[in-house]
């Protein structure tokens, strides 16, 4: 059992530091977070430096890489910048869909564009009416000869309005049941006639991304845009979520480090009642606990993009991942706001940012009792 990381990945995990350093500023992220603007120019110069879609094969202008060597990235540029980071990190959103399920015209149409930063991708999985359960859909697709006509609405969807094409979860069979066997996934090009994106508003945190509810009106797309097998869209989404956890995992694992190590540095120079705040034991005891929550999360997120890489779903330890580091995120957050008393409420010292953008990680890619639901599912097993 080995917990050190290679020298390649070691390579990455500087680079990606080096690269964040010098381009995530802090009074443009500042502005960025005031503005609701994605981080356009940060996000191509990533993708120059081939830091999106490492995971992707050369063919599709990948690396080659695994999912460990992907959530290292984001780890460290959410821990730059919890907002930037996170754009950057979901910049390639849902395009796993494609990698690991769809066809090759597919793959060689999308995967290259998104990796060299010509587009955003999606999944539009999330309903209205239907939140977090996603084994029956109102949005349907319809054959008519060579095309699939969709109609519905998604909703909460990340980078929508911005990405080039949507992964998209459609009731293709509704006689079928239970209802889940009869959903499929069909990939549906942005510029496509009758789909359209309405940004849902200001939101608590992640001001820099995207997030929409799209609509479907009568949009036809060609029966092989359907990413896998008819009437298994719901069983590769739950497979994808295996992976997207784990990302979600290490924006909140650097979301977190961020927000402790501005916290650090600050009980290190700020001097109350004489001495430095970092002298008194209640603030060592406040930084020992981050930092074990902190260490406690690495851990198993990296053994979570690990496994997974090793050709192993584990549905359990992906959503642990997810729940703990997310928590931890919250946690870690919330108690450098308090070290930094009153300056940790003001925009200018960032950990109030870091704390916003924290808690969606609690919500998006499944909510913390969606993640128990799983958990607890694997742990007893079917009960008679």
């Amino acid at each position: 059992m080995d917990f050190e990381l290679t020298k390649s990945q070691k390579e990455i995990q500087k680079a990606a530091r080096e690269f964040a350093k010098g381009e995530f500023d802090k009074e443009l992220a500042l502005e960025l977070d005031r503005t609701h603007e994605f981080p356009t120019k940060i996000w191509k110069k990533a993708a120059d430096l081939g830091f999106i879609g490492v995971h992707y094969p050369e063919k599709y202008s990948g690396q080659d890489l695994g999912v460990l060597e992907n959530i290292i990235i984001a780890d460290v540029f959410c821990a730059q910048d919890s907002s930037i980071g996170s754009a950057i990190a979901l910049a390639s959103f849902a395009s796993e869909c494609v990698l690991r399920f769809g066809s090759d015209e597919l793959k060689q149409k999308f995967l290259p564009a998104v990796a060299e930063g010509q587009m955003l991708s999606a999944g539009a999985f999330t309903e209205p009416d239907h939140g977090s359960d996603i084994t029956s859909l109102d949005t349907t697709a319809v054959r008519e000869g060579d095309e699939w006509v969709i109609n519905g609405t998604k909703t909460f969807i990340t980078n929508g309005g911005r990405a080039g094409f949507y992964c998209t979860m459609c009731q293709t069979d509704g006689a079928v049941q239970p209802s889940y066997r009869g959903i499929s996934l069909i990939l549906v090009e942005a510029e496509r006639e009758g789909i359209t994106a309405t940004d849902i508003g200001d939101k608590m945190g992640i001001h820099m991304m995207s997030t929409a509810e799209v609509n479907y009106k009568d949009v036809r797309v060609p029966v092989s845009n359907i990413i896998g097998e008819e009437g298994k869209g719901f069983y590769h989404v739950l497979e994808f979520f295996d992976e997207s956890r784990i990302l979600v995992a290490a924006q909140a694992l650097g979301t977190a480090q961020g927000a402790y190590d501005r916290a650090l540095a600050y009980v290190k120079q700020r001097e109350q009642f004489g001495r430095k705040i970092a002298q008194f034991q209640v603030t060592q005891h406040k930084i020992a606990d981050m930092a074990t929550k902190i260490e406690l999360a690495r851990l198993i997120t990296y053994k979570a993009a690990w496994n997974y890489d090793q050709g192993r779903i584990d549905p359990k330890l992906t959503s642990m991942a997810k729940m703990y580091a997310a928590r931890t995120a919250v946690e870690v957050a919330d108690e450098a706001i308090q070290l930094l008393g009153g300056y940790g409420y003001m925009t200018e010292y960032e950990v109030e940012r870091f704390y916003r953008d924290a808690k969606i990680t609690e919500i998006y890619e499944g909510t913390k009792e969606i993640q128990k639901n799983t958990i607890a599912s694997a742990v007893l097993g079917k009960l008679k």
